[in-house]
């Protein structure tokens, strides 16, 4: 998965083959002053430069996991699961110009270990 894949490998070319170019990704964080949600939000060009920087390949390969698992297909849409590193991600994708690509992702971090 190009993806994935790309953002290990820190190959921006793989990370936007696999974006759509409006992407967005978000987390919901908690204000700790308020207690209240807010996203943190990223677009396309952000996750593809940060994988040209190589953020990626910083993750040590013991903790790389790249499971991914389709959910639901229908068309020209489709719902995926990504077990990350650090992080899970589920990802919104559709067929654009006969392939497919990730439109929207909302992702969580896992705990911290002690």
């Amino acid at each position: 998965m190009d993806y994935i894949q790309g953002w290990y490998e820190g190959n921006a070319d793989r990370m936007q083959r696999a974006l759509h170019p409006e992407l967005a990704k978000r987390i919901v964080r908690t204000d700790p002053k308020t207690g209240r949600s807010n996203f943190g939000t990223m677009g396309a060009l952000t996750l593809i430069t940060s994988t040209r920087m190589g953020g990626g390949t910083n993750t040590p390969a013991a903790h790389r996991r790249t499971d991914y698992r389709l959910l639901d297909i229908y068309e020209s849409a489709a719902v995926a699961r990504v077990d990350a590193g650090d992080w899970v991600d589920y990802l919104q994708l559709a067929k654009w110009n006969g392939r497919w690509v990730i439109v929207n992702v909302l992702w969580e971090l896992r705990p911290q270990s002690p």
